[in-house]
């Protein structure tokens, strides 16, 4: 038995969509929200069986890899958040690379040398790493038209991964990825899908709710702004945590929103003219985690927010 345990955002999508189009094998798919970065828990393999992860951090996960591993599952693991110590193992296989430019894709890409690339471009553009996303591009000799197609497509694959319960998303990842599923190349999904078209118009609703809001904190390096308690607003929030670091690159961002079980959620964006500090601020809280480039946590409680403000602007100045 196979599986594949990967995170439901572009780059989870992508990463996954590019090694079963290469290799088509039977496996069991998990995945999630965004945040559901323990998804190692849901898997039930035994001796002898494999499993694939995508886009979730190793850190995060490693007591149920080491338990799936001393079982004797064979593991192999692709990844660019914080990792943390990668356990040395015969089963465990790890493509681990942490670098602010690098996306779980891209990984994939370098692992398939290249086989899928516009399903990797389109990821590092969702994952918001454009710099390495429009290289890429042009090496492969696309035309600003086709790069923007790609970028779209990245950014919508993303934006539907955000929200407190399913419900919240347009599609479930494993509908998403099922819509995918057909389309080696990514523009034939964008012209033909219907799946495309409903993100597309769900996403240019939603962040045009976005044009009212104002910021919670705004200082020159730095800025974090609440969102109102709306399913738009949890959907929107880390694709519109991305268009602030675009349209303002040397400053940080935060995007907060409600989370109804109680406390906060919380989007980080590092200045994109200095991808680095979002994880380490992130994991000074229980529920944070990330990459250099852009972190979260999943619940800050509700009396930490001025602690968390407080410590967004000393890491970000």
């Amino acid at each position: 038995m196979n599986y594949h345990v990967f995170n439901g955002d572009a780059d989870g999508l992508c990463a996954v969509h590019q090694l079963l189009l290469d290799n088509p094998v039977r496996t069991e798919l998990v995945t999630g929200l965004k945040r559901d970065i323990r998804l190692l828990e849901r898997v039930k393999a035994h001796a002898g069986e494999r499993v694939t992860v995508l886009d979730i951090s190793l850190n995060s996960n490693r007591a149920v890899l080491m338990q799936l591993l001393e079982a004797g599952v064979a593991i192999e693991y692709f990844d660019h958040h914080y990792a943390g110590e990668i356990p040395v193992h015969p089963d465990l296989t790890t493509h681990i690379d942490t670098s602010a430019g690098i996306c779980t894709s891209l990984l994939v890409d370098r692992h398939l040398e290249g086989k899928y690339r516009f399903w990797a471009i389109a990821a590092a553009f969702g994952d918001n790493i454009s710099e390495s996303a429009n290289r890429l591009a042009l090496q492969n000799e696309l035309v600003q038209p086709q790069i923007e197609k790609l970028a779209h497509l990245g950014e919508y694959l993303n934006y539907n991964s955000y929200g407190e319960t399913l419900e919240d998303l347009h599609f479930h990842p494993l509908a998403l990825y099922e819509a995918m599923a057909p389309y080696p190349d990514p523009f034939d999904f964008i012209a033909e899908s219907a799946a495309f078209k409903e993100l597309a118009a769900g996403f240019l609703e939603d962040i045009r709710m976005t044009s009212s809001l104002r910021p919670l904190l705004q200082q020159a390096r730095h800025s974090a702004y609440l969102l109102p308690d709306a399913a738009w607003a949890r959907r929107v929030s880390g694709v519109f945590a991305n268009k602030l670091a675009n349209d303002n690159p040397t400053c940080a961002h935060a995007v907060i929103t409600i989370d109804r079980a109680g406390g906060y959620k919380v989007s980080v964006r590092a200045p994109l003219a200095s991808p680095e500090g979002a994880d380490m601020l992130c994991m000074k809280f229980e529920t944070g985690g990330g990459r250099k480039a852009a972190g979260g946590i999943n619940n800050l409680p509700e009396n930490a927010l001025d602690t968390f403000l407080a410590r967004f602007a000393e890491q970000f100045g």
